[in-house]
């Protein structure tokens, strides 16, 4: 990275998200994590990160990765991230009601995710292959990002489905009670029934006797 340059004028091919809904000092906190780290590896770090902004800063990671692929004509596999920052949005101000009809302010505070990737120089990209053949890992790149998105995808298809089922069980249990009750009140009416009947009946004895 180029220190002292300009933020528009670093080097390297970048992606940006502006106005995402969470503050600058979150998505910073994620930022230090995949600042330096090969594409694949930031790419592992920011699947496992359990804060909600990491799903924000992936995308825009995958976004500069596919500008880099698509217009600079570079391999995924020869990427790092050079270079990542947040910048703060406009403030936007709102109020929560409090006690004696006064009101608290809220500022919500957007960010601006930028995303900076480039290519490894002869020397580094020399030391990331030995460091991958010696741990036996295959270079990630894109071809591993995407096993492991699909990994992911069937994974929460999986929870997916668990839930449905526990809810169609939940309303079978519910519609099971329901024609239980159903069928306790079908007696009640058949109770009601011949305790009419009965009561015509004795009416229509009593006229007999009479």
């Amino acid at each position: 990275m180029a220190f002292g340059a300009k933020t528009n004028e670093r080097p390297g091919v970048r992606a940006q998200v502006k106005h995402v809904r969470s503050s600058a000092y979150k998505a910073r906190q994620v930022l230090d994590l995949i600042r330096g780290l090969p594409v694949a590896r930031a790419l592992e770090v920011l699947e496992m990160a359990e804060r909600d902004i990491a799903r924000t800063i992936l995308k825009c990671l995958e976004s500069a990765i596919a500008n880099a692929e698509h217009n600079n004509d570079l391999p995924a596999d020869e990427l790092y991230v050079s270079a990542c920052y947040a910048d703060e949005g406009p403030t936007m101000k709102r109020f929560q009601p409090r006690a004696r009809g006064r009101a608290a302010r809220i500022r919500k505070r957007p960010c601006h995710i930028t995303v900076i990737v480039s290519r490894l120089d002869a020397d580094a990209l020399e030391a990331l292959r030995t460091r991958e053949a010696a741990s036996g890992r295959m270079s990630g790149g894109r071809a591993a990002a995407e096993a492991r998105r699909e990994r992911v995808a069937r994974s929460r298809q999986a929870k997916a489905e668990r839930r449905a089922e526990e809810e169609h069980d939940h309303d079978h249990d519910h519609d099971h009670d329901h024609d239980h009750d159903h069928e306790g009140h079908a007696h009640e009416d058949d109770d009601v029934a011949e305790d009419a009947t009965d009561v015509v009946a004795d009416d229509a004895t009593d006229g007999k006797d009479a």
